[in-house]
């Protein structure tokens, strides 16, 4: 089930989509979304930034010179640091995570990859994460990236995520469901 089409559909997913053609014209997809990586990493461990892109009260030009020398700081590509520029130019900046999600989910589906978590009781073995891919894979048809979680709550089993479907396997869920069973 692709959602690119949805997510190009939001504001965020239509400037996603600009940055995806520019980078696949110009062959840098895959060091485009490196830059878009470390960006995210840096506004959620940099309060300051995070206030940088989201501060109405800064004009554009102030975001715009601001962001510019972020850009420059980090060493990120002429066409991120472009992007960036647009972005603040257009008082879009503070839409920045979610253009970021937007376009990782473009390229995923482009690269025919699909997104799943998986939550266990316990952290799951290198053997298991690999057979669990490898199952996932054959069922979806495309390549599945697996995130872990760990809920010691699930008491068992595991609970997969793609996309809008949830597979849950926990041992939680079947005794609550026995748990309903019993009292009706």
């Amino acid at each position: 089930m692709d959602n690119s089409a949805g997510i190009k559909a939001s504001l965020e997913g239509r400037y996603a989509a600009a940055l995806f053609d520019l980078a696949s014209e110009s062959g840098v997809v895959g060091p485009v979304e490196s830059d878009l990586d470390a960006l995210a990493k840096a506004l959620g461990e940099s309060a300051e930034l995070a206030g940088l892109i989201a501060n109405p009260e800064l004009s554009r030009a102030a975001q715009g010179k601001a962001i510019a020398a972020v850009a420059e700081a980090m060493g990120l590509a002429p066409l991120v640091g472009k992007f960036l520029g647009v972005l603040a130019a257009n008082r879009r900046l503070a839409k920045l995570p979610g253009i970021i999600s937007a376009f990782k989910a473009i390229a995923a589906a482009q690269r025919g990859e699909v997104a799943a978590t998986v939550t266990s009781a316990h952290p799951l073995s290198a053997e298991q994460l690999a057979a669990l891919k490898t199952k996932l894979t054959q069922r979806e048809g495309r390549t599945v990236m697996l995130t872990t979680k760990v809920d010691p709550e699930l008491l068992g089993g595991l609970v997969v995520t793609i996309g809008s479907q949830r597979i849950d396997g926990s041992i939680r869920t079947r005794l609550n469901a026995l748990a309903q069973a019993m009292r009706a």
